[in-house]
């Protein structure tokens, strides 16, 4: 059996020229792949893809009905609580509204939250107990013992 993974997290969109504007603003580079009505984005190990929310819909053959709260949300760790600062600041000058601003969390870590143009929410996050390694993904304490990023057999 294949093994499970996310190699692409795709936000519908109100306005695709909008979030574009947005996500480039704060430092993702579209990519060649994105065509009319969709844009990729490289983002480590996963790929980001902005989609039209009513194309979005039709797409999975469902009705685009608001919900409010996704209850999901997006997560951007970073190496230190000054990486934190420096990011949330960045957001919120592309246009990014600070939901939570940062603050020590109650697991020894530091983390704020903000939302796009789309109220896609986002965390941003130090967390010590979850090192990065150099290519600034996330290693998690225990698992398989696989290098990250290495696949499985």
């Amino acid at each position: 059996m294949d093994a499970p993974r996310i190699n692409l997290v795709t936000l519908g969109v109100r306005d695709l020229v909008v979030a574009q504007a947005f996500y480039e603003a704060l430092g993702y580079e579209r990519s060649a792949a994105s065509q009319e009505g969709v844009a990729f984005y490289q983002a480590g190990g996963v790929v980001l893809a902005l989609f039209g929310r009513a194309a979005l819909a039709v797409d999975a053959g469902i009705v685009d009905a608001p919900t409010g709260f996704a209850v999901i949300s997006l997560a951007w760790n970073v190496e230190s609580e000054a990486a934190v600062d420096r990011a949330m600041a960045r957001a919120a000058a592309c246009g990014a509204r600070i939901v939570k601003p940062a603050d020590r969390a109650f697991w020894g870590g530091y983390l704020g939250y903000f939302s796009d143009p789309d109220g896609h929410l986002w965390e941003v996050a130090y967390n010590p107990s979850f090192p990065l390694d150099a290519e600034g993904r996330v290693i998690l304490p225990g698992g398989t013992g696989a290098e990250p990023g290495a696949e499985t057999p």
